[in-house]
């Protein structure tokens, strides 16, 4: 079961997907807590880049983007899903928060 801030962050997170990539197909993708950004959404690298950006820049240094996805292997990598992100950013702002 997912807390209201967990949700909240989820939703934030797929409305800047969706900003970010900024193309026409976007719009209507079902984006949810398991789609992943490689196999579902075919992301470049540079477009995970933009989304991490602009997560960064909304919630500041609460986060550290860049050294969570640094401790994770290259399959967890291949296998990161929106939701994983989501976790990740809320757990680091809760804690930051609390």
């Amino acid at each position: 079961m997912s807390s209201p801030h967990q949700e909240q962050t989820l939703a934030l997170v797929i409305d800047h997907i969706r900003n970010t990539v900024n193309e026409d197909w976007i719009t209507d993708y079902d984006i949810e807590r398991g789609t992943r950004f490689n196999d579902d959404l075919e992301l470049e690298s540079i477009e995970f880049v933009k989304i991490a950006e602009a997560l960064q820049a909304h919630y500041g240094t609460r986060l550290a983007i860049i050294d969570w996805l640094s401790g994770k292997s290259i399959h967890e990598l291949i296998g990161l899903s929106v939701g994983d992100l989501a976790d990740y950013i809320a757990a680091a702002t809760e804690t930051a928060s609390a």
